[in-house]
């Protein structure tokens, strides 16, 4: 079985002007992840999953796992509302050759932990590889110690979850507490909260690509003990981290217009719906990028 640790991007989906999937940068995105990082996943939030058909999302986990070639472990994120629609998703997806397969837990209505256990057990056992549950429920509950503890009991397939609210130290060592090493967590909200995470036991962190490499270097700085060198690096990334994540659409534009400049895109199209930033908006993102892309190029990532 392969096990993921370190810097986990989410693959964002390239898309043409005329909203089409643009196969050329989305396999050379592929090849740059899985040369600087040790797994990848697709398609998330971070994909704009939301805004994909279902064929569409087959499509670029298809040219993923394709390209990726067995590198790095491929996550494929199987989300949806119903547990059926996405155990049958995570099925399919294992049979292309998913080495994990991701889901995120709906949080559009209330419900009970049991209710989450029941949706969460219902994908685990529709495969055979391990799964990764994310939790994103801002304002509102996610999972903890207790749950994790109690589906990994159930279903021993439940390897992973990605947790990404703020405040997270004392949660993530109730967790490291109770599960120990059977569940890896990973911190996501683009790598916001990974300096206090990574002394708490996280496995790692899962934030966009168009500076995993720069994050990467922080993560092993930090991990490593040399913590003077990660807070210098972190330093340099958090006004990104910080201006690009006050909006999720937001977020993406940047990404995307960040991704051009490295070579990897070959537009920052996002699609519709999308929150239509103003010039001046925008003119601080190239600000952020070109600064940040200055200290890239000291630590000779270009």
């Amino acid at each position: 079985m392969k096990s993921i640790h370190g810097v986990v991007p989410v693959i964002p989906i390239p898309f043409a002007e005329d909203e089409s999937i643009d196969e050329v940068s989305l396999r050379r995105t592929v090849d740059f992840v899985a040369q600087q990082n040790q797994a990848m996943c697709i398609p998330a939030y971070g994909g704009e999953f939301y805004k994909l058909s279902e064929s569409e999302r087959e499509q670029v986990i298809g040219i993923t796992i394709e390209q990726c070639a067995g590198r790095v472990p491929v996550l494929a994120q199987a989300n949806h509302g119903s547990s059926t629609v996405a155990a049958a998703l995570a099925r399919r997806y294992e049979s292309m050759g998913a080495d994990i397969i991701s889901f995120a837990i709906p949080r559009m209505f209330g419900s009970t932990d049991e209710d989450v256990l029941r949706f969460c057990g219902t994908i685990a056992d529709a495969v055979s590889i391990p799964i990764l549950i994310q939790d994103f429920n801002p304002g509102g509950p996610t999972i903890d110690a207790d749950f994790i503890k109690e589906l990994h009991r159930r279903h021993e397939n439940f390897r992973y979850a990605k947790l990404e609210e703020p405040l997270i130290i004392d949660k993530l060592l109730r967790i490291r507490d109770e599960v120990g090493s059977t569940v890896g967590i990973l911190e996501g909200w683009g790598g916001m909260y990974m300096l206090e995470a990574i002394s708490c036991g996280i496995v790692g962190i899962m934030p966009g690509v168009p500076y995993c490499d720069f994050l990467q270097l922080i993560y092993d700085a930090r991990e490593s003990g040399d913590n003077d060198r990660a807070y210098d690096l972190f330093a340099a990334a958090l006004p990104m981290m910080y201006f690009s994540l006050q909006d999720f659409e937001l977020f993406l534009q940047v990404e995307k217009r960040m991704l051009v400049r490295r070579g990897l895109f070959t537009s920052h199209h996002v699609r519709a719906l999308t929150y239509t930033q103003t010039p001046a908006v925008l003119q601080h993102a190239e600000y952020l990028i070109e600064q940040l892309l200055r200290v890239m190029k000291k630590e000779n990532l270009h």
